[in-house]
């Protein structure tokens, strides 16, 4: 399980888990994380290109842009935040509007949180970018190959449905027929039908690229993609 990073400041800490709804209602609560999440939403985006830069010697730039699209998205930052127990009441401050409608389940600003603590944790090392890369990396690592099967099928779902369209002028339907594993490691599998019939099924750790990987099954099907090592 990741840990939090070791702040020397934890008023900074705190000020990264406090929602603009929360000092609404507590005005002497001090700032928000805005600022904060500003300045992490750089820090991460700088340092997850240079991970992947140095990871991936021979991809295109193409496939890196995509691969950190993927790894510093509001999914996957919610992921770490949900990882670190950020959704926990002694951890994120919300307003009460907010805790009423499910912010702490809200990737949205649980990715935020994220984002902010690492903006945090940059000012409170005192703008120490080899101590924020010793902490993201292995998040980064743990993370990231299963990031780089899922990043190249983005544009799956679209190719199947051109095919779908064209051949039988439906759009492909998509159904989540499983899921399995504790919430915080589940797995999910789909199917794609055209009409009755289907075309393919795949697994992943999010609808969307157990989705995307039922599409890449569906095109290996149609002779339509090569499978990996072909």
């Amino acid at each position: 399980m990741p840990t939090l990073p070791p702040f020397r400041n934890m008023l900074l800490f705190q000020q990264a888990m406090t929602h603009r709804s929360y000092v609404n209602e507590h005005p002497s609560a001090g700032s928000h994380n805005e600022r904060l999440e500003f300045l992490g939403d750089a820090v991460l985006n700088f340092l997850s290109g240079d991970f992947l830069y140095k990871r991936y010697p021979d991809k295109p730039e193409g496939d890196l842009t995509a691969l950190r699209s993927a790894l510093v998205d509001e999914t996957q930052l919610a992921r770490f935040a949900l990882a670190l127990g950020m959704d926990q009441p002694n951890m994120m401050r919300l307003g009460r509007g907010a805790e009423r409608d499910g912010g702490r389940n809200n990737p949205n600003l649980l990715s935020s949180a994220f984002e902010a603590m690492i903006g945090a944790y940059f000012i409170d090392c005192d703008s120490n970018v080899e101590a924020v890369r010793a902490y993201l990396e292995p998040l980064f690592a743990a993370e990231v190959e299963d990031l780089a099967i899922a990043a190249p099928m983005g544009n799956m779902k679209s190719r199947f449905q051109e095919w779908a369209l064209a051949e039988y002028g439906k759009n492909p339907k998509y159904t989540i027929v499983h899921q399995s594993g504790p919430d915080h490691a589940r797995e999910f599998t789909a199917v794609v039908q055209v009409g009755s019939r289907t075309f393919g099924e795949g697994k992943g750790r999010r609808k969307q690229d157990a989705e995307k990987a039922a599409a890449a099954a569906a095109l290996q099907q149609l002779g339509l993609l090569q499978k990996a090592g072909e």
